[in-house]
C-alpha cells in the first residue's frame, strides 16, 4: 500500500464527501427527495474514492478495477443528475417506467464500455500502472453522453425556473443550477489540464473531485437552506392520511400510486395494485348515473368526473375523479376521492321533507288569505250597501257626496238629487204582508236601477225612501229623467198572490247651479240640500202623488 496516497486532495475531498453523506442521514428526517439526493450524493463519492485508491495499490489489477469503479460512477452521473433535478422540481410524474428505461439506456451503454474495455478502447496504462493511464474513444462517447444529459438537466432546470413564481423555489432552484455549473466547469478543467493538455501542463489531482465537493454543497444548500417544500409534502401527507375523505392517486394505467388511510372504509387497495373502476361499481350496475359514470371514465380520462352512490350498506358515497395532466395536457393519472355524504343525505332528506310541510302549511294560508280576501271584500261590500236592495246605504251616499259636492262646487259641475218614496207602501205592508213589501222595494229598486246612467248613485234613504245623486245633471235634464224613472217604477208590477200590485212614486229634485255661495261645512250645506230636496218631496206627496216636484 502506498501511503502517499492517503495524503492526495482526492482523499481528503472524499472524506469530506462522506462526512456530509453520513450528516444528511444523522440530522435529518429521509424525504423523497432526500432518498434520490444520497443516490445520487453515494454516485459522486466513488469518484474521488476510485481516484485516490488507484494510488495507494501497485497491483495493476486493483488499479484497474478502482479506475473502472470511478468512470463507472461518473457514467451514472448523469442520469443521477436528472433525476435528481426532475425530484426538486416536482416533475416525478414524468417518470413512467418506460421514460426512466430510455434515460438509462445510454449511460448504462457507457458504463458497459467503461467495464468491458475492449481492446483498451476506453483506457490503456502508459507502463504496467494505472497511475498515468491514455484514454481511448469510448471515452469521449463517456464524455460526450455526460454532457448531453447535463444539456438535457440545464433545459429542464431553465423550464422549471421560469415556470415557478415562489420565491423560495426559484432561490431553490438556482443554487441547484450553481451547483451544475461548479460541477461542469471543474469536470471541463480537468477533461483540458489532466487529459487534453497533460502533455504541455502538470497535472493537478483532485480538480473533478473538488467540483463534486462543493457542486454537493450547493445542493445540499438547496435541499436544506430552500427546501421547505419537503416539509410542505410531509405535512401535506400527514394531513392527507388524517383525512376523513378518501384519496387514491392511480396511473394512466390504473396502478395506485398512493391511498391514504381515510379510503380503506370505502375500497381495498394498497401501493402497487391495479384499481379497477368497474369492479368496484360492479355491484352497483342497477344505478342510473353508474353506467353513463363508468362510459365517461373510460372514454374521456381528462375530464373531471363526479357522482353520487348508494353502497350496499345504505351509505351514500360523493365519488370524484380529478385528471393529473402534463404540461402537454396529456393525462399521467388520475386522483380519485371518496366521501361519505350519508349525513348530509339525511340531513337533505330532513330539509326536503320539512321544506314540503312548509310548502303545503303556505298553500293553506294562501287559501285563507284568500278566504280573508274574499270575506273582507264581502263585509266592505256589506258596509256600504243595503242588504235587501243591493244599492248604496245612505252611510256611502253621504261619504261620497261629501267629496263630490265639494269638487263639483269648486270646478264648477252641475249636480242633482232625486229623493222618493213609494206610494202607500205602509198600505201595501198591511194588506199583503212584510214579504210582499220586500218584494215591492226590491222591484222598485231594480226598475230605478235600470233607468240610471252608470256614474249615478242609488243608494236607499231609509224605509221606503230612496235617493239617488246625478252628477254633471242640470235642472232640464234631472226632470226628464225623472219622468222616466217615474215611467219605469210605474210599468213594473208585482204580483202578490193571484193579483198584480201597481207601484207609483213620489219624488222631489233639487238641482244645483250656483257656484258662487262660500261653502265652509261641507256637511251642514249637504243637511240643507237634503231639507230642501225634503221638502219637495212631501210637497209631491201632498199634492197627490205619482208626481215629481223641483225644490225652490
Amino acid at each position: 500500500m502506498n501511503a502517499l496516497g492517503l495524503l492526495r486532495p482526492d482523499f481528503l475531498l472524499f472524506v469530506c464527501l462522506f462526512l456530509l453523506f453520513v450528516g444528511v442521514i444523522a440530522f435529518n428526517r429521509i424525504t423523497q427527495t432526500h432518498k434520490v439526493y444520497l443516490a445520487f450524493h453515494f454516485l459522486m463519492m466513488l469518484w474521488p474514492l476510485g481516484q485516490f485508491a488507484v494510488h495507494i495499490t501497485d497491483y495493476p489489477e486493483y488499479q484497474s478495477f478502482f479506475i473502472q469503479l470511478s468512470f463507472a460512477a461518473v457514467g451514472l452521473i448523469g442520469p443521477g443528475w436528472l433525476f435528481f433535478v426532475l425530484f426538486l422540481t416536482g416533475r416525478t410524474a414524468f417518470l413512467k417506467p418506460w421514460r426512466v428505461v430510455a434515460i438509462l439506456v445510454p449511460s448504462l451503454v457507457s458504463v458497459a464500455g467503461v467495464v468491458w474495455n475492449p481492446n483498451h478502447l476506453f483506457l490503456k496504462p502508459y507502463t504496467d500502472t494505472y497511475a498515468e493511464r491514455e484514454y481511448g474513444p469510448l471515452f469521449w462517447l463517456l464524455t460526450f453522453i455526460q454532457f448531453s444529459y447535463l444539456f438535457v438537466t440545464l433545459i429542464n432546470m431553465f423550464h422549471a425556473l421560469r415556470a415557478d413564481s415562489s420565491v423560495h423555489r426559484r432561490k431553490q432552484l438556482a443554487t441547484t443550477l450553481i451547483g451544475m455549473f461548479v460541477l461542469t466547469v471543474f469536470s471541463v478543467l480537468d477533461l483540458l489540464v489532466n487529459v487534453l493538455l497533460e502533455d504541455s501542463l502538470p497535472v493537478i489531482p483532485g480538480l473533478m473531485s473538488l467540483g463534486i465537493l462543493l457542486s454537493d454543497c450547493c445542493f445540499v444548500l438547496a435541499i436544506y437552506r430552500y427546501g421547505m417544500f419537503d416539509i410542505l409534502s410531509m405535512a401535506q401527507q400527514d394531513i392527507i392520511d388524517h383525512m376523513t375523505t378518501g384519496i387514491v392517486v392511480i396511473d394512466d394505467n390504473g396502478k395506485v400510486l398512493e391511498a391514504n388511510r381515510g379510503s380503506v372504509p370505502f375500497v381495498q387497495t394498497a401501493k402497487g395494485e391495479t384499481f379497477e373502476m368497474e369492479k368496484f361499481l360492479a355491484p352497483l350496475h342497477n344505478q342510473e348515473e353508474v353506467g353513463e359514470f363508468l362510459y365517461r371514465y373510460r372514454h374521456y380520462p381528462q375530464e373531471r368526473l363526479q357522482t353520487e352512490i348508494s353502497l350496499q350498506d345504505s351509505r351514500h358515497v360523493s365519488l370524484q375523479i380529478s385528471p393529473v395532466l402534463d404540461d402537454m395536457k396529456s393525462v399521467l393519472g388520475r386522483v380519485i376521492t371518496f366521501h361519505d355524504v350519508t349525513e348530509l343525505r339525511k340531513l337533505v332528506d330532513e330539509m326536503n321533507r320539512k321544506n314540503e310541510a312548509l310548502h303545503e302549511r303556505n298553500l293553506e294560508l294562501i287559501t285563507i288569505q284568500e278566504e280573508l280576501y274574499r270575506v273582507n271584500l264581502k263585509l266592505e261590500q256589506m258596509a256600504i250597501t243595503d242588504g235587501l236592495t243591493g244599492c248604496y246605504n245612505r252611510r256611502f251616499l253621504m261619504q261620497q257626496l261629501e267629496h263630490e259636492v265639494l269638487l263639483n262646487l269648486r270646478y264648477r259641475i252641475p249636480f242633482s238629487i232625486f229623493l222618493f218614496d213609494i206610494d202607500f207602501f205602509k198600505q201595501i205592508n198591511d194588506r199583503y204582508g212584510h214579504l210582499t213589501g220586500d218584494e215591492v222595494i226590491r222591484r222598485t229598486a231594480d226598475a230605478v236601477k235600470a233607468s240610471l246612467r252608470r256614474t249615478d248613485i242609488l243608494a236607499r234613504y231609509g224605509g221606503e225612501e230612496f235617493t239617488v245623486y246625478l252628477p254633471h245633471t242640470n235642472q232640464e235634464q234631472a226632470e226628464l229623467l225623472a219622468h222616466r224613472i217615474m215611467q219605469a217604477v210605474a210599468d213594473n208590477r208585482v204580483e202578490a198572490g193571484d193579483e198584480e200590485i201597481g207601484i207609483t212614486i213620489s219624488m222631489g229634485i233639487i238641482s244645483e247651479n250656483d257656484f258662487d255661495r262660500q261653502v265652509d261645512d261641507v256637511k251642514e250645506y249637504l243637511r240643507s240640500l237634503f231639507s230642501r230636496v225634503d221638502a219637495a218631496l212631501y210637497k209631491a206627496k201632498n199634492e197627490g202623488r205619482n208626481r215629481v216636484v223641483t225644490a225652490s
